[in-house]
């Protein structure tokens, strides 16, 4: 059984008070925002069955999102569109995305910790830990939240634009989506960037 708190631990040993966890969905579909979730969370009531958003049901997530988003000190949701995404790039616009989320927050963090392996441009010392939406607790709250955020939105973009089926594949390129793209065309919430071979 991994210690889903031992990073923050380690971070409360060291005289920190508010651990601010990061995660985003979003980098690989080819419709729809980047959405990061950046969360305090009050380390001595915690949550059970925190994970890996990927890796529960949707209405356990969902059922967890409402938990965290309850019991949170602060959590700021940010998004950035497919326009900005393919002006400035997807990796760019994660850290993008990541940074107005943390300075949104309305409870300023003494540490940041992110899933994933970037540097942010933030004035807060931070650490990045691979697969750490698995690994800490505080990044597995942000990556429920941010997942149960942006499929909202995708099923919210799906009634808008059904022929793409967004509710179903949340802007992934399954195969019905990528036939629709070649049928329809593309709408306005894809991303240029990733669907050149299909117009």
């Amino acid at each position: 059984m991994t210690d889903k708190l031992f990073y923050e631990r380690q971070l409360l040993n060291c005289g920190c008070k508010y651990i601010c966890g990061v995660d985003e969905v979003g980098r690989g579909p080819l419709a729809g925002p980047v959405v990061c979730a950046a969360v305090i969370m009050p380390l001595d009531d915690i949550i059970e069955g925190v994970d890996d958003s990927k890796k529960l049901s949707e209405k356990k997530r969902n059922i967890l999102s409402e938990q965290i988003l309850k019991k949170a000190i602060a959590c700021r949701i940010c998004r950035i569109e497919p326009q900005v995404i393919d002006e400035i790039n997807i990796l760019e616009a994660t850290k993008l995305c990541m940074k107005n989320a943390i300075e949104g927050l309305e409870v300023a963090p003494d540490y940041v910790i992110t899933d994933g392996n970037m540097t942010l441009d933030i004035a807060i010392p931070q650490k990045s830990i691979v697969k750490g939406d698995a690994l800490s607790y505080t990044i597995g709250c942000a990556s429920i939240v941010a997942k149960v955020h942006r499929d909202a939105l995708m099923t919210d973009y799906s009634k808008l634009y059904p022929e793409y089926d967004f509710a179903g594949n949340k802007g992934y390129g399954t195969k019905t989506h990528i036939e629709a793209i070649k049928q329809a065309g593309l709408c306005p919430i894809h991303r240029r960037s990733f669907t050149k071979k299909w117009h």
